[in-house]
């Protein structure tokens, strides 16, 4: 069995997934929009990489990319590399790509109740999967359903596996959900903004088990999110994204120490806080790019209160600056290194 075919989380720290430099296009009969312009991070085994950033800045869309689902028309792959295992998947087949996907990488979707079939139950639907993949019996593939609807820890599993998304809770669908891109064992998961439309307690308890099932099955999760609050306690490292680019990306605890970008610290400032009670919550003024017309220089630059001439003119690139972090600034330095 070659590493590829190995769908077990490997050891802790073994390189999963590499996206380096990825360009995707959206071509219509009017414009073309730059989605993602050089998209570069990684996940290894038992790890979690936070991704952020506004709605439109990319986060999906490299997923979509790395997942092989991405659709076309009108979205392109321009140029870049996705290894999974060191194994370059724009280039291979899409028989290829569909073996992996369940198998080896799978996803979470924003949307539970869009992305279950309504007219199937959702043991069928997780059972389905055994019984095409594994070869199972009708019956073995419910019991398996059964069983990974009780890993997350949905109550009465035997008797609920019967039953259709629409009789399920906002939480208990995403679950589901969850149980459904586990059923394989895969070794990469991808969440998609895995908390969305839930209320707190139950953005907790998804999270919690979310992170449980990491640590249990030393598989690396990348967690898709635009709010910085979810991610606090269960980030090793976060990637923060703006106009299809990464322009931050460090450890979570130095992150949220000393953001290394404008933009990071636009997030940070914008998180309420229990000791600002009664004051006026902070913002990022103005709107993201145009992705069908970029400005030069820096894409934040006409929203950063930093900005120079030097931000207007030249486009940053993402620069090491010592310890694992990287960012996208002119003035990441001084940021850091300010008081």
């Amino acid at each position: 069995m070659s590493a590829t075919d190995d769908n077990t989380g490997g050891s802790p720290g073994a390189r999963l997934l590499e996206v380096e430099d990825l360009h995707v296009e959206f071509r219509t009969r009017e414009s073309t929009a730059s989605v993602l312009n050089g998209v570069s991070y990684h996940v290894d085994a038992g790890e979690t990489l936070a991704v952020l950033g506004e709605s439109g800045s990319g986060k999906s869309v490299t997923a979509q990319a790395v997942m092989g689902i991405l659709d076309t028309p009108p979205g392109f792959v321009t140029k870049g590399s996705i290894r999974y295992r060191g194994e370059e998947l724009l280039t291979a087949t899409e028989e290829r790509r569909r073996g992996l996907r369940g198998e080896n990488m799978a996803m979470i979707f924003q949307d539970a109740l869009s992305a279950l079939n309504p007219v199937y139950s959702v043991g069928f639907q997780i059972a389905e999967q055994f019984r095409f993949r594994r070869g199972m019996s009708r019956r073995d593939a419910m019991t398996k359903a059964a069983e990974m609807l009780d890993l997350v820890k949905i109550p009465n599993a035997k008797q609920r596996v019967k039953e259709f998304p629409h009789q399920f809770s906002g939480g208990m669908r995403q679950r589901a959900m969850i149980a459904m891109s586990l059923a394989l064992d895969p070794d990469l998961l991808i969440a998609d903004e895995p908390t969305t439309a839930l209320d707190v307690t139950v953005q907790a308890q998804i999270m919690d088990l979310l992170d449980e099932l990491r640590r249990e099955r030393g598989m690396g999760l990348i967690l898709i999110t635009h709010d910085l609050g979810v991610v606090a306690e269960v980030a090793d490292r976060i990637a923060v994204m703006y106009a299809g680019r990464v322009v931050e990306e460090s450890d979570a605890e130095s992150l949220y120490a000393r953001p290394a970008h404008p933009y990071t610290e636009g997030l940070m400032a914008s998180i309420p806080r229990l000791d600002q009670k009664g004051e006026q919550l902070a913002s990022i003024k103005g709107l993201p790019p145009n992705l069908a017309a970029i400005p030069a220089g820096c894409p934040f630059h006409p929203r950063c209160h930093r900005a120079q001439q030097e931000c207007r003119e030249k486009l940053p690139e993402l620069h090491e600056l010592g310890a694992g972090r990287r960012s996208a600034c002119h003035f990441a330095e001084e940021l850091i290194s300010s008081d």
